[in-house]
């Protein structure tokens, strides 16, 4: 009888098939909650939220406000670190350094009390130098009207850092400063005799295949498909801010990229295919920020309260906000919004939580 067969129909299903059931509903809920956060995430002053997940299945990617595809560029603030430390490891895995050299063997008279200050603390910011971007009118994140298209070059980032005492004393305690990146620029600069962009390009990006990753220098347009954005200012006016000369973020945040060219490194990264085992166990090695943060060498982790761990990071740059995360089952999360204002922090970690929390 008809009634008969549809019965044994439904327990088939309750009975054989209930993972298939419960995986398909939270993938449904997932989305959906992925999707709200960032439809949420776009309101007013944002212009654009784009949230990609890739994994091995492949991507999907929600988006709100403007259109960002995956090879729209914009910049990508000091997620430009972990291409750098990447690089320094790469060469500690070439003994061409090692981790625990004092700066003052490989750059002599640069950095004050050089000999105390090791490369591994550059990496980790535990090295104290004052963040030449405290001082006024030196910060990225910050409106400077015409001055953000002003030329700076590295000895005037240095000299600017090291006319301020130090934090503390090397070894002794965190201290985010984009000082110590400048100097790790210069260090790949010493070791290869060529721009560290070069360093990074030949390394990185050209093995990788990332076609849309770029160093402007002193170039302050973004190469298009690009993202634009603009930023709020305390008087009221509302100012386009998508070209800004980035020499002053150097190898501390210059670099613009994509949301794929960015998993595509991260996954790489994570997947052990840019650093060796014992290199990129050592790159997680940490040192807590604070908010469910940690900081190795070049890279943030994060915990997320489902107990899941994340490796990555942040970078914000006045109007461009990115956070790129790479979860224990090399699911990679990407997260662009522009005009954001601040860093978002609970978007990101509700973001995050849905996409490596909900299974």
């Amino acid at each position: 009888m008809r009634w008969i067969r549809r019965l044994l129909t439904v327990l088939l299903v309750i009975v054989v098939a209930p993972a298939v059931l419960v995986t398909l509903l939270l993938v449904t809920v997932r989305g959906s909650v992925i999707g709200f956060i960032v439809d949420r995430s776009a309101d007013e002053p944002v212009t654009a939220a784009v949230l990609q997940v890739s994994d091995g299945r492949g991507t999907r990617v929600w988006h709100a406000g403007e259109t960002v595809l995956p090879d729209t560029r914009f910049r990508i603030g000091s997620v430009t670190k972990t291409f750098v430390a990447t690089v320094v490891l790469q060469m500690i895995d070439e003994k061409l350094l090692a981790l625990d050299d004092p700066i003052e063997q490989i750059l002599p008279g640069v950095v004050p009390r050089g000999e105390s200050v090791t490369i591994r603390q550059l990496l980790n910011h535990t090295s104290g130098l004052y963040d030449y971007m405290k001082e006024p009118g030196m910060s990225t994140n910050r409106w400077r009207g015409e001055d953000r298209f002003r030329h700076f070059d590295v000895a005037r980032l240095l000299s600017v850092a090291f006319a301020h005492p130090p934090y503390f004393a090397p070894g002794t305690r965190f201290r985010y400063s984009n000082t110590n990146y400048v100097v790790l620029g210069s260090v790949i600069e010493k070791v290869t005799g060529r721009p560290y962009a070069d360093a990074i390009r030949t390394r990185i990006l050209e093995p990788l295949g990332l076609r849309d990753t770029l160093f402007p220098g002193d170039d302050p347009t973004i190469p298009a498909p690009l993202l634009p954005a603009r930023s709020k200012l305390a008087s009221g006016v509302t100012v386009d801010v998508t070209e800004q000369n980035p020499a002053l973020d150097w190898s501390a945040g210059e670099m613009i990229s994509s949301t794929s060219d960015l998993a595509v490194f991260f996954d790489a990264l994570m997947s052990g295919r840019l650093l060796s085992a014992s290199m990129l166990a050592g790159m997680k090695q940490t040192v807590p920020m604070g908010l469910g943060f940690h900081y190795g060498l070049g890279v943030q982790r994060f915990d997320l309260p489902c107990g899941v761990r994340l490796w990555g990071h942040g970078g914000e740059l006045l109007g461009y906000l990115t956070y790129v995360f790479v979860g224990p089952d090399e699911r990679v999360m990407t997260m662009v919004l522009a005009s954001a204002q601040g860093d978002n922090f609970a978007v990101f970690a509700a973001a995050a939580a849905a996409v490596f929390c909900l299974r």
